[in-house]
């Protein structure tokens, strides 16, 4: 690149300190200690592929935990240029509240994996997977990788119309040693993570076990979040190959936080809309005798409690086997179980609940049937048993590498909603499986299997010019049932049932081309083409999916008309990485893109007839509402000066418009024109580091543009700009006989301790939405070291 052209860049991307190759594939075992490259070592906070015809930048498990130790992967990639993620606590660790927006799509329109294997859509009601921070303790990330708009044909998803996030755990360490790792700070944190590895033994052998306990107040009632989890890994490397175990138990409990409601034209509402627990005596005496809430509170009454349970079991296998030397056939199987519960514990006299309880109790004391507090305590019961196999063959032809694989899945999930008494004498917390359930609403369960093929080929044309073409294919036969249905008057618009039946989804060809011309050892140009689709989501009872309409009729009309969710992404972009002798700056590393995405097909679950509430909701119908149209640019880059400071900034522009009105059943919505709504247009992001000395002092910026609350673009909720503070060394004296490599790191976030909507919830009506608020201002202190 000449310097014009490399001082245009550094114009638009005025710069996170260092891009560098991606990982292609799992790489050999880690040495070197985890701990101390959490400290250590020159900043590489942002790493952008060399070798792809598309989009795709990553960030290692260094600059992840310089963030915060144990931070969600998700969460780490609101570094990346059009990324906008919202959690209301610092890790990101709850889902309750997760906002993810990724060029304009939102979190369960992109598809998840970890070390290959298929995470599911990321739906807070799970049936298909879990979140990330789930199927790996955070500090055994090696990487997590975005492909923006357009990720690997390869991928085991269902759902990535706008793009994958990678996960990928670390292997297990060359050397044999033990880490220890502990985090104290603001609202009683504490995190503990341990892990031992065993080196390499016995001829190729290795193996590594950790465990992390997590838990801290939350910041705006009284709350106990985290939980437990334990990882294990062992790899065998032989000359016929590459084995690896994987197991992951997590065990997370988390206090979620209620949202704040919004209504067109109010004076006020609330910031933070706690919940009572644990003063019981005043929860009882909020209430009125027969269970009602206090009138001025409106929509923003108080709950005693909220809660997500999750246990999870996940294991995989998977054999690389060199079949010579220019052919690898990888297999892996792998199993998921899931058990989880949603808990809302909450007044009985609010949001139509009285009509519903009289459903299954006519004429009778509603307070005393729910146990005397005038509260009733509700969950949606979740269970997850799938099991799957990838098989992928990849071989070179001289200059053609060709790749083809096989995705199969089969997945029993559950979801029964039931309702508890919330004793007088006895209250139940968050921290309680509830048991003897007085009423079962509904229950149903779905037996889905997946199948996805893929095929492609990469040709060398040149030694600076490689063309790259493929397809997919995407197939689902899913099959609901209802063994518990709701009697009549359980839900709204005087359904007798909710639906039954099997749909099959079959797409053979989802095509995909792109290049890359290197311009010279440090410019490549790319571009990709590439479609997607999005399977209809398999949940019973709830959410955007056929199986939660509110009739067999509409269910059968559904399936006959309607059509899955596609996309097409166009993109283009340049990536530059040169060492330059400017003075004071002595390198530069960046990349453009700029893509366009036409979106069809768009499924929204409607209601002709009102919402009663977000327990008993309208008359649901889930239906095809036309096109998003959606461009954008991302700029980023990393100006280094020397090794002692670097400048890393990421600046994106998004424009998702919708294309069509729809109709409610009663009137047509003008939502033709209107933007995306949650959906930031402009962001940006910059961390500035410099080392002195032994320490390293990072600050970081977060820029979130104004968002659209209402499909109509009536509503807003304003900007916010979020600072992060982070200083880490070295505690030498700490070092001696067993300790070595000793560490500290101090982390602050919302550093300017700003107020503000974290993340808006669109709502039913038009002029109705919901936030979450920003967090306060937390400091950590962590302490690591190595034995």
């Amino acid at each position: 690149m000449n310097k014009t052209l490399l001082a245009s860049a550094i114009c638009m991307a005025f710069s996170f300190p260092a891009m560098a190759a991606e990982p292609e594939a799992p790489a050999a075992p880690d040495s070197g200690s985890e701990m101390a490259a959490a400290v250590a070592g020159p900043v590489a906070t942002v790493e952008v592929a060399s070798r792809k015809t598309r989009s795709s930048v990553a960030m290692t498990k260094n600059d992840m935990q310089k963030i915060l130790p144990g931070i969600n992967p998700l969460k780490a990639l609101q570094a990346l240029p059009g990324v906008s993620f919202q959690t209301a606590d610092p890790w990101g660790n709850n889902e309750q509240n997760l906002s993810l927006f990724v060029h304009g799509f939102s979190g369960q329109q992109l598809g998840y994996t970890m070390d290959g294997v298929p995470l599911g859509d990321q739906q807070y009601g799970n049936y298909n997977g879990l979140s990330p921070q789930r199927a790996v303790i955070s500090e055994n990330v090696r990487s997590v990788i975005l492909s923006s708009g357009a990720g690997d044909l390869a991928t085991a998803s269902t759902s990535n119309l706008g793009g994958t996030i990678e996960t990928f755990s670390s292997d297990p360490l060359a050397a044999r040693g033990a880490s220890v790792q502990q985090t104290l700070g603001s609202y009683r944190t504490s995190r503990t993570y341990a892990r031992f590895d065993t080196g390499t033994f016995g001829g190729g052998n290795s193996a590594t076990i950790s465990a992390a306990h997590q838990k801290q107040r939350a910041w705006d009632f009284n709350g106990k979040q985290g939980g437990d989890q334990v990882n294990a890994k062992f790899v065998n490397q032989s000359e016929a190959g590459k084995l690896t175990l994987y197991f992951a138990y997590s065990d997370k409990i988390e206090p979620n936080e209620d949202s704040t409601v919004h209504v067109a034209g109010e004076t006020s509402a609330p910031y933070t809309r706690p919940f009572t627990y644990p003063d019981f005596a005043y929860a009882l005496s909020y209430l009125s005798p027969t269970g009602g809430t206090p009138a001025a509170d409106g929509n923003n009454y108080r709950n005693y409690y909220s809660d997500a349970q999750r246990k999870d079991y996940l294991g995989y296998a998977k054999f690389d086997w060199r079949l010579g030397e220019s052919t690898t056939w990888s297999n892996q199987v792998y199993h998921h179980d899931d058990d989880g519960v949603g808990v809302v514990a909450g007044p009985i006299g609010v949001a139509g609940l009285p009509t519903l309880f009289a459903v299954y109790y006519p004429n009778q004391n509603l307070k005393q049937v729910f146990g005397g507090s005038g509260y009733a305590t509700r969950t949606t019961e979740y269970d997850i048993n799938r099991s799957g196999f990838l098989s992928t063959l990849r071989s070179e032809f001289g200059n053609h590498t060709v790749q083809g694989g096989l995705w199969y899945e089969h997945n029993k999930s559950s979801a029964y909603r039931r309702w508890y008494a919330l004793d007088v004498n006895n209250p139940s917390s968050p921290y309680d499986r509830p048991s003897n359930p007085l009423i079962t609403q509904y229950g149903s369960t779905i037996d889905n299997k997946v199948i996805q093929l893929h095929l492609q080929d990469e040709w060398r044309m040149r030694d600076d010019l490689v063309l790259q073409a493929g397809f997919k294919s995407s197939l689902q036969d899913a099959d609901g049932q209802f063994p518990v249905q709701p009697k009549l008057g359980a839900i709204a618009g005087g359904s007798k049932a909710l639906p039954v039946g099997q749909i099959e989804t079959k797409k053979w060809f989802l095509p995909q081309i792109g290049g890359r011309w290197d311009i010279t050892a440090q410019d490549q140009a790319f571009f990709n083409v590439q479609k997607n689709m999005r399977q209809f989501v398999t949940y019973g009872g709830g959410g955007a999916s056929p199986w939660s309409l509110a009739s067999q009729q509409a269910f059968d009309l559904f399936k006959s008309t309607a059509k899955p969710e596609t996309s097409i992404t166009y993109e283009a972009g340049l990536r530059s990485n040169h060492q330059l002798d400017w003075g004071m700056l002595k390198a530069f590393d960046g990349q453009v893109n700029v893509y366009h995405v036409d979106f069809k097909n768009r499924l929204l679950q409607i209601s002709p007839t009102p919402v009663i509430s977000a327990i008993i909701g309208g008359n649901p119908v889930l239906a095809n509402v036309g096109s998003v149209k959606i461009d954008g640019i991302d700029l980023s880059g990393t100006l280094h000066f020397g090794r002692g400071f670097s400048l890393y900034n990421a600046l994106s522009y998004n424009r998702s418009t919708y294309e069509d009105n729809y109709s409610n059943g009663a009137t047509v919505v003008p939502t033709a024109g209107k933007t995306v709504p949650g959906n930031p247009q402009w962001m940006n992001k910059f961390v500035a580091t410099m080392t002195v000395a032994d320490t390293e002092f990072q600050l970081s910026g977060d820029y979130v543009g104004k968002r659209y609350a209402t499909y109509t673009n009536d509503l807003s909720v304003p900007s916010y700009f979020l600072l992060g503070l982070g200083v880490s060394g070295q505690l030498p004296f700490l070092n001696g006989g067993l300790v070595k490599n000793a560490r500290y790191r101090v982390n602050v976030s919302n550093l300017a301790d700003r107020m503000g909507s974290l993340n808006v919830v669109v709502g039913a009506a038009d002029k109705t939405y919901n936030t979450f608020p920003i967090a306060p201002r937390q400091a950590f202190v962590t302490v690591m070291a190595d034995f």
